[in-house]
């Protein structure tokens, strides 16, 4: 694993909205490559949905909504 500066993991950071620990662990692993560690957080991504997913919902409902060209979207939680 290769050591990467603060400033690369705060652009990573911005990039994905992630964690800074997790772009740092991500950039880490991918040996400082920001596509490899963008890919790598996506992955971590899907990993964390897939657990919650299995979580039941009782309460509350999920609105999402697109424009037709694709430009505009938006997601809602009910409670």
């Amino acid at each position: 694993m290769a050591e990467v500066s603060a400033s690369v993991v705060v652009k990573l950071r911005k990039m994905s909205g992630q964690g800074m620990m997790d772009c740092k662990k991500a950039l880490e692993e991918a040996d400082g490559d920001m596509d490899k560690a963008m890919e790598i957080l996506r992955k971590k991504g899907l990993a964390t949905l897939a657990k919650r997913a299995e979580r039941e919902t009782s309460e509350g409902a999920v609105v999402s909504w697109t424009s037709k060209d694709g430009g505009q979207a938006a997601l809602t939680t009910l409670c």
